[in-house]
């Protein structure tokens, strides 16, 4: 495996995000506080995504690419001397954004699915901090988004850039913001067209494109925007979630720790899920422990150890102060 260095919140994040939270207080969907509750919370799980989660979906992406590609190797097609690379590499990306809608849709539809996607649906004062608004294992549906990459992986790759970009278009879609893109909303989601699939009193399994409209207008799952969706209110109806927006104080952290409400033993219980990420000094070899317990219980139960990465590859991530993002660094050791 290949030396792989990931950047997860650089200079290049920060000012696109600064830019779209700067759109939301010229061009607001809705009117609200400077700094509001939901901006607060979201903050919190931006940090907990960049810093905790991004490591195990980094390690859980190459372990899942890894597997495919030695097990399956039939899967991967021969280079293909006719086709450009920049054709392959966008076919890449759009049977991509396809398979994410399908994940989204199932995420919609799966029950078990959707008690964790059910937190991302729960924020009132959507903002673009709200993409980071995620369970975190709820990111395991998203790896089939990697199986075009794996196929086409001779005949082209996604730069950087292209994810980047990719990657600010989904967030600028949460943005409150009452911004359409015009004649292009035919195909790309804009604010106004994501809006609605966050809607408080209505379907939310409308509108499941992340970059692409396409795929919602052939499965009939489009929803078009109009002056009353463009500023209709999100949520998700009776808070089955605790919320911070609940109550005269936000309970930021509470709503941070929020539990999941799983079947065990028969019946519905409040779980906690808790997860660290080891690397063995004897081979290297980084795995992931999984934790749970619910309310009754004395102490947590271990779940399993999944070993996610091949023996001899170092681990790290850190922050780096003076270049204002945090990173990821996965490589081979000698």
């Amino acid at each position: 495996m290949s030396d792989l260095r990931v950047i997860v919140i650089g200079p290049i994040s920060l000012v696109a995000i600064g830019v779209f939270l700067v759109a939301e207080r010229v061009r607001p969907a809705q009117r609200r506080p400077l700094i509001a509750r939901g901006h607060r919370q979201d903050l919190l799980f931006t940090v907990f995504n960049a810093t905790l989660v991004v490591p195990l979906v980094t390690a859980l992406s190459l372990s899942f690419s890894e597997i495919a590609r030695t097990s399956l190797p039939w899967i991967v097609l021969p280079r293909n001397g006719t086709v450009p690379r920049w054709a392959a590499t966008a076919v890449i990306f759009v049977a991509m954004d396809g398979c994410n809608w399908f994940a989204h849709l199932a995420n919609h539809r799966v029950r078990v699915l959707w008690r964790f996607h059910e937190l991302h649906h729960s924020q009132e004062d959507m903002s673009v901090l709200t993409v980071f608004r995620t369970h975190p294992l709820i990111h395991v549906s998203y790896l089939v988004a990697l199986i075009p990459a794996i196929v086409l992986l001779a005949n082209g790759v996604l730069p950087t850039s292209l994810l980047v970009v990719y990657a600010a278009t989904v967030a600028f879609a949460h943005s409150n913001t009452n911004l359409g893109f015009g004649p292009l909303e035919r195909i790309l989601v804009s604010p106004n067209f994501h809006r609605i699939h966050h809607k408080l009193d209505g379907p939310q399994d409308v509108n499941l494109g992340f970059a692409f409209t396409i795929w919602d207008q052939i499965f009939h799952t489009v929803v078009w925007p109009t002056p009353e969706t463009i500023r209709t209110d999100t949520g998700l109806p009776g808070r089955p979630l605790t919320v911070e927006q609940a109550g005269p104080r936000p309970r930021h952290f509470a709503v941070l720790a929020a539990p999941s409400s799983l079947l065990v033993n028969g019946k519905h219980e409040e779980v906690y899920l808790f997860y660290a990420l080891c690397v063995d000094p004897k081979d290297g070899k980084l795995s992931v422990l999984l934790w749970a317990y619910t309310a009754a219980s004395e102490r947590p139960a271990r779940l399993s150890s999944l070993a996610l990465l091949p023996p001899k590859l170092v681990y790290q991530c850190g922050l780096d102060v003076k270049a204002w993002r945090t990173w990821i660094h996965l490589r081979p050791m000698p």
